[in-house]
């Protein structure tokens, strides 16, 4: 099988699926999967600008199998080709080969080695703030109750991860001489210091929160913009921030933490660019309740459950739908977003095997 899966994975990582730029048609690499999955219903959905959907679907599943095809670019670091699959005695090496092509090599090649009801769900926007093709299935009657998400989790089923939120701040001042006594307090850079230094406050207070593993508030600063000169009163700045809570915590109420953190004066604009919801998704006792269907789940299908992650998944949002979500797939997140991106063989070996194992069985809980 692993022969099987090492040719599909070399078509796959061919195709240029960077994102950004997502410049990505309903061709090329449809096309290749179209054809490995003969016996399906196939359904392509351009949902615009580079983002593709396919869902396959055999039989009458009540699961589905998603991975996103689309990639990180590629760093002047690699040392070869990233659009060209190397293989040495333990690893794959290629662009997307652990996140998360390797994925859907083995779903193709379980595909043809089973004969069970199977549907697969791919999609080309993860990686980028602008997801539409899991809004897009998710806003249709689609009939599914349950989703395995592929990522690279090192083939153990992952339950719990937190969510994400991307924020734009905007501050203004009033611009003038540095050398005037108005200075410190008229600056809008010095807004912004005001502010990051009782935000990192805030996060440090939250540091005590655990849930499922998990324990506190993460946040980064990562961009902070604005000034003209050393001497010269800064009369706008712009600060982008993100932070990832824990499934236990509200992320409306965090932003409302954040955005009072200096008088309302100096904040002309805070935007949230992007939100993921945590895994499971809901309030506290809703989460802890997916949870459990996501741990019963796991041990239904016989997957070894790893520990939550800091990392976010698009599984957030089928568990946000109501549906029964869990992360699983091979390859170490270590691996992702780095020049010469790898998988193992052994993990693409154990996670066809697995599939093989799902699907021919026949082992749809939620069918039963």
């Amino acid at each position: 099988m692993l022969h099987d899966i090492l040719q599909h994975l070399e078509a796959l990582v061919s195709f240029d699926t960077r994102n950004p730029p997502r410049r990505i048609g309903t061709g090329g690499m449809f096309d290749y999967l179209r054809a490995q999955l003969p016996g399906f219903r196939i359904d392509v959905t351009d949902h615009g600008d580079g983002a593709v959907s396919m869902l396959a679907v055999r039989g009458n599943p009540r699961r589905l199998f998603n991975v996103h095809l689309d990639t990180v670019p590629s760093s002047p670091a690699w040392s070869g080709d990233p659009h060209v699959l190397r293989v040495t005695a333990d690893r794959a090496i290629g662009l997307g080969a652990c996140d998360i092509k390797g994925a859907a090599a083995g779903l193709l090649a379980a595909a043809a080695r089973s004969t069970g009801d199977a549907a697969f769900l791919f999609s080309t926007d993860e990686e980028a703030n602008d997801a539409r093709c899991i809004a897009g299935f998710l806003s249709a009657h689609h009939g599914f109750s349950e989703a395995i998400v592929a990522e690279p989790t090192r083939c153990e089923a992952v339950l719990a991860h937190r969510g994400i939120s991307s924020v734009l701040m905007h501050f203004r001042g009033q611009a003038g001489h540095a050398s005037g006594a108005d200075a410190m307090h008229a600056s809008a850079l010095h807004h912004a210091m005001r502010w990051g230094s009782r935000a990192l406050d805030l996060v440090e207070a939250e540091s005590h929160q655990r849930f499922g593993g998990l324990t506190g508030l993460r946040f980064n600063i990562g961009r902070v913009e604005g000034g003209i000169k050393a001497n010269m009163i800064a009369p706008a700045a712009e600060v982008r921030f993100g932070f990832r809570p824990l499934p236990s915590m509200s992320i409306d109420a965090l932003h409302a933490r954040f955005g009072t953190l200096v008088e309302p004066g100096p904040v002309t604009r805070y935007e949230e660019t992007f939100r993921g919801p945590p895994l499971p998704a809901g309030d506290v006792a809703a989460a802890e309740e997916h949870r459990l269907q996501a741990r019963d789940l796991a041990e239904a299908l016989g997957l070894p459950i790893g520990n939550a992650v800091d990392f976010w998944t698009e599984a957030s949002l089928f568990s946000a739908a109501g549906m029964t979500a869990m992360v699983y797939g091979p390859g170490d997140i270590a691996q992702a977003h780095t020049a010469d991106e790898w998988v193992s063989l052994e993990q693409l070996q154990r996670y066809g095997d697995s599939v093989v194992r799902i699907l021919g069985a026949g082992l749809d809980v939620g069918a039963t």
